[in-house]
């Protein structure tokens, strides 16, 4: 049987971050992904400041600057009136070197990361392996595969496998949480939306009559993430006459949109009980999973990553005792379930506001935020996740 140093299932970009830092500190490591070749769909976009500052580590912020849009602010705005709070991430420039977020689409992330992993001779790459089943006894763990692949043995196991994850269900460990009820509407297009709203942000996120959407610019296109009218059924909803017309309520205009991606998709926010099993540990979306608003998912998974290959790296070439991994799971839990999740959560209630008269009066709060220097950088370094890391770092 094939044995190694860490064995990873999961090849998205969470999976390839542990794998890089192991790789590049000289562990061996074999990553397994089910999928035949690299996603290249939207899916996240938002890279926070401290994602910004860990990734230039292994040199992948370079790349992720080149292929992205700076966005030095972010705002909440009423539409059609444009009234807005707009939060200028510059009072950060003490806390990060990158004091600003990052529009860049979660797959060039995952291709810059797999392009410095293949260089790594101590790293094995294996897309379309689907890990069927995993465990472990006191010596290491052992990777089963859907296909006639032979197993795959190593010491230790990350399970980077996503909202489905196998490790998971090995580890048995809880995912608790809940679905909430609504379908989102994900709409991608070219129209130019920052030429016919004043003062729009890269990031915006808007009340609007009954209702809510956000506007996130990528190159070339914008996402709109659309929280429909409960009143219909999603197909209809997705239909071209209406996302048409959904569109045509934020900025009407004579030529019809160019759509260059539409799908629904439902938000969950769920949390394991525990993140270590023994030899067998969980990252990202395996992990944990929350709401999109606050772009805290990815980011939150890139910084699990980063603290589990340090625990990793200390049992496998220090000799750290297997309890090493315990501190992984003492600071990353806490604070996916204290600050991610429940920062999304506030996050997606006030958009989900519908009165006006309180929409105007948590506006005119956000506003003064603003206007404070040491309020807006209070509250910028809690939303921008920077507060969380301190508050792990302290952790023993």
């Amino acid at each position: 049987m094939e044995s190694t140093g860490v064995v990873i299932v999961g090849g998205g970009p969470v999976g390839l971050c542990v794998a890089l830092l192991l790789a590049r500190r000289g562990i061996e490591v074999a990553l397994f992904e089910k999928v035949a070749a690299l996603d290249e769909d939207l899916r996240a976009s938002t890279f926070h400041p401290p994602t910004l500052d860990m990734l230039d580590g292994p040199g992948i912020t370079p790349e992720l600057l080149a292929g992205g849009l700076v966005c030095p602010d972010w705002q909440i705005r009423l539409h059609p009136d444009g009234e807005r709070a707009v939060f200028d991430l510059s009072v950060l420039a003490g806390d990060t070197a990158h004091p600003y977020r990052l529009q860049c689409e979660q797959w060039k992330l995952s291709r810059a990361l797999l392009a410095a992993l293949r260089a790594e001779p101590k790293a094995e790459v294996h897309f379309g392996a689907e890990a069927a089943s995993v465990s472990q006894d006191e010596l290491g763990v052992v990777v089963h595969f859907a296909d006639a692949r032979p197993p795959v043995r190593g010491r230790l196991l990350v399970g980077a496998d996503g909202a489905r994850s196998i490790v998971r269900k090995q580890i048995a460990s809880a995912f608790d949480g809940q679905t909430y009820p609504e379908t989102t509407l994900l709409v991608t297009t070219r129209f130019p939306f920052e030429e016919h709203l004043e003062g729009l942000s890269n990031v915006s996120y808007c009340w609007t009559e009954g209702g809510n959407f956000s506007l996130l610019k990528v190159p070339g296109r914008w996402r709109v993430s659309i929280y429909p009218d409960e009143a219909l059924p999603v197909e209809a909803q997705l239909t071209e006459e209406q996302v048409e017309a959904t569109l045509q309520r934020i900025v009407a205009t004579p030529i019809p949109y160019e759509i260059i991606e539409k799908r629904p998709y439902r938000v969950h926010q769920r949390i394991v009980s525990r993140y270590v099993d023994g030899r067998m540990a969980l990252v990202g979306d395996a992990a944990h999973l929350n709401a999109p608003s606050g772009g805290m998912g990815l980011n939150g998974g890139i910084h699990d990553a980063f603290e589990l290959s340090e625990a990793l790296a200390a049992i496998l070439l220090e000799n750290a005792p297997l309890a090493r991994l315990d501190l992984y799971d003492r600071r990353r839990r806490p604070i996916a379930r204290d600050q991610i999740l429940a920062q999304a959560d506030a996050n997606r209630a006030r958009m989900r506001e519908r009165d006006m008269g309180r929409r105007r009066e948590i506006l005119r709060g956000l506003q003064a935020i603003t206007a404070d220097p040491e309020r807006l950088r209070a509250h910028l370094r809690r939303s921008s996740m920077i507060e969380g890391l301190c508050m792990a770092a302290e952790i023993t």
